[in-house]
């Protein structure tokens, strides 16, 4: 029946063509593949996946399967293949730190396997006329999720801001940011109280989803109780599992992490944790990020081999700007006392992890120093593997909780109808998270990508780079 069932699908999809008076659209077919669908699932040996359009059009067996007869057949035995891979914590255009360019960022996020992102701050319209062109396909781009400016306080640090001063301009940034056609609102550090409280009831009255940092003046119980709907690079945890956290709260960036640890409770973390999961509060805990940010010696250290693919304004504005401002008024503690502290945080996802607090990829590319677009989600999903998360679990991060979180039905998992989002692996990242890396094509909402066509586009943003001023 089943099979029946599915020559009736393609025949219904070729012929809903022809009645349009449209030719057939294309199609593709990985053979004898074996499929990681994502879905928790063990992965399913020798299966063909056949692709009409920008959808999954079939999922079967080789031995019983019907390709059709124009498709393109991709001979995929002894690979997998996984659902299209989400960095959920990217900067794309920003202000003059990250200038627009098609031609670099959005490359090495397909280059990399990464079909979905989201911006979480950045300038809004540039941003949407890639978002339509990326949706459109008229951009090789992944599907992008935009909050445009954060809110941050009355003198921002970051470009792509908006400054809030009281709680009539944190209730003003919503409104004008939700009008203006911004999926989610993003939410930065030096807020204050009464504005950031003002922007969630405006957030909530208008149901657009509020999302970001835990700010200097909130606690992140607070942030949880509030509906924030995910925290990114665990701020405000460790002030809030310490039995000194009004005086951490005073000054986030003045104790040394040494303050932090040695005040740690265990019940607190755990009453934490416990609430985090009850109110359903994603983490994003960007772990490269955070080892870069901590032990920024090592982040510079030694030769780039990635350097080719980064524009003058990463190399030569961007990143020294970071570098001095972490390494002025963050990383002033002993070394020891950072790395205690990086390993506290991969203890924390661990514990967040297995009491089942939702955990999503995210990188923060490409603001941190050498965190580059693609690259560096596969460096995260290594450090999360790290942290204690299964390989399955970690692959989930960057799919299945992507979907999950963004309530998008049609991405995250390998299942027929859904949108043709794929990579195809040489190895099996179920037996080494790191075999993510092994690339050998790139499905883009329909769009077939092999390894010659992904090492073209490497070559394009290598040559990008290199004009860039």
């Amino acid at each position: 029946m089943k099979n029946i069932a599915i020559d009736i699908l393609l025949a219904a999809l070729m012929a809903a063509t022809l009645i349009a008076g449209r030719a057939p659209e294309r199609s593709l077919a990985f053979t004898h593949v074996n499929v990681i669908d994502a879905t928790g699932t063990a992965a399913q040996p020798d299966m063909t996946v056949i692709v009409i359009g920008q959808r999954i059009a079939s999922i079967e067996k080789s031995s019983t399967a019907t390709i059709p007869a124009n498709a393109q057949i991709v001979a995929a035995q002894g690979k997998y293949l996984i659902p299209g891979l989400w960095d959920m914590h990217v900067h794309q255009i920003f202000g003059d730190w990250l200038p627009e360019d098609e031609k670099i960022t959005p490359l090495l996020f397909v280059a990399n396997g990464i079909t979905g992102v989201r911006d979480m701050g950045g300038d809004l319209e540039p941003l949407k006329k890639w978002r339509a062109r990326a949706a459109s396909g008229d951009m090789i781009a992944p599907r992008m999720v935009i909050s445009g400016p954060m809110l941050d306080g009355p003198e921002p640090r970051f470009p792509s801001s908006v400054p809030v001063i009281d709680a009539a301009s944190g209730r003003r940034a919503v409104d004008d940011l939700t009008k203006a056609g911004a999926d989610f609102i993003k939410i930065q550090s030096l807020i204050p109280r009464d504005g950031y409280f003002a922007a969630v009831a405006e957030a909530k009255k208008l149901g657009i989803v509020f999302a970001g940092h835990v700010p200097d003046a909130v606690r992140a119980v607070e942030a949880s109780n509030a509906g924030q709907k995910s925290i990114e690079h665990l701020t405000g945890v460790f002030e809030g599992c310490s039995t000194v956290e009004d005086e951490l709260m005073k000054a986030p960036r003045g104790p040394g992490r040494a303050r932090f640890l040695s005040t740690y409770d265990a019940a607190k973390a755990r009453d934490l944790i416990a609430l985090f999961l009850k109110n359903r509060t994603w983490q994003v805990p960007t772990l490269y990020w955070e080892r870069g940010e901590w032990l920024i010696e090592d982040t510079n250290a030694g030769v780039d081999p990635l350097a080719k693919y980064a524009p003058l304004a990463w190399k030569q504005r961007t990143w020294p700007m970071f570098t001095k401002d972490i390494s002025a008024s963050w990383d002033t503690d002993p070394r020891a006392d950072r790395q205690r502290f990086v390993e506290a945080e991969m203890k924390m996802v661990k514990e967040m992890n297995q009491a089942g607090v939702p955990i999503l990829a995210g990188t923060d590319t490409a603001a941190g120093v050498r965190v580059y677009p693609g690259f560096s989600l596969h460096q995260e999903l290594e450090l999360l593997a790290q942290a204690g998360l299964t390989n399955m679990q970690t692959l989930q991060t960057a799919t299945r909780n992507a979907r999950e979180y963004l309530g998008f039905a049609d991405t995250g998992t390998i299942e027929t109808g859904k949108r043709a989002d794929l990579v195809l692996l040489d190895a099996n990242p179920l037996e080494k998270i790191s075999n993510t890396q092994k690339i050998r094509a790139v499905v883009l909402n329909g769009r077939y990508f092999s390894r010659a066509d992904l090492d073209g586009l490497l070559q394009e943003v290598e040559r990008a780079a290199a004009q860039s001023k």
